[in-house]
C-alpha cells in the first residue's frame, strides 16, 4: 500500500510539473508586420478575437507547399468556428512569388510575405538558422501556445503533424469558446431554471 501512494504521489508531482511546463511556454506573440498582395500591409494582432495559425514558408518548398495544403483542409474545417491561417513567406524574392503560389496551390487564405529576419526575431530564433516550414498556434488572446523549434527534430517532427494541429486547433477553439461564455454551465442551468 505504501508504495501505491508513493507511486500516485510521484505520478501527481510529475503531472503537475508537466502542466507548469506547459504553462510557461505559453507567451504573448509579439506584433508582426507582414505585407498581402493588393492588400497592403497586415499586422498579427489584427486577427486577435481568431485562433491563428501562423505558417512562415518558402514559397519553393515542397514541405511548404503540402503544409499549406493541409492548412487550407484545416481552414475550411475550423474556419466558421473562428479559426485563421496565415501564410507568411521569408524567401528571398517572395513578394513576387506568394501570389502565384496562393493561385497554384488553391489556398483558401491570406498569403503574405515578411523577411526572414522578422520571422526569427517573432519566433525567438537566436543563430539566424531554422528550417520551414514554422508554424505558431496563437489564442485568441494574442497567446503563442505552440511553436515549432528553428530545427528539424523529434518535437518539430510532432508538432507538424496533422493530427497533432488538429488536435491543437480544437483545444485552442475549446478555451475560446469558455472565455466568450463567462458563466459556467451550471450557473448557466441556475438561471434557466429561475427564468433568467
Amino acid at each position: 500500500m505504501k508504495k501505491l501512494l508513493i507511486w500516485f504521489a510521484a505520478l501527481a508531482v510529475l503531472g503537475t510539473s508537466t502542466f507548469a511546463a506547459d504553462q510557461e511556454s505559453v507567451r504573448k506573440a509579439p506584433e508582426l508586420a507582414f505585407s498581402i498582395p493588393g492588400q497592403g500591409q497586415k499586422l498579427l494582432s489584427q486577427y486577435r478575437g481568431k485562433v491563428v495559425a501562423l505558417e512562415f514558408i518558402y514559397t519553393t518548398c515542397p514541405h511548404c507547399q503540402a503544409a499549406s495544403r493541409v492548412m487550407s483542409k484545416l481552414q475550411q474545417e475550423y474556419g466558421p468556428r473562428g479559426f485563421q491561417v496565415l501564410d507568411v513567406a521569408v524567401n528571398p524574392n517572395a513578394d513576387l512569388l506568394v501570389e502565384n503560389f496562393a493561385k497554384d496551390f488553391q489556398v483558401n487564405f491570406p498569403v503574405g510575405w515578411t523577411s526572414a529576419d522578422q520571422m526569427t526575431s517573432f519566433m525567438g530564433f537566436a543563430n539566424g538558422r531554422f528550417v520551414v516550414p514554422q508554424l505558431a498556434l496563437i489564442d485568441r488572446q494574442g497567446n503563442i501556445h505552440y511553436q515549432t523549434p528553428a530545427t528539424e527534430d523529434e518535437n518539430w517532427d510532432k508538432l507538424m503533424k496533422e493530427d497533432a494541429i488538429r488536435a491543437h486547433i480544437e483545444q485552442l477553439l475549446a478555451i475560446g469558446n469558455a472565455s466568450t461564455h463567462p458563466r459556467s454551465a451550471s450557473a448557466r442551468a441556475a438561471a434557466a431554471k429561475r427564468g433568467s
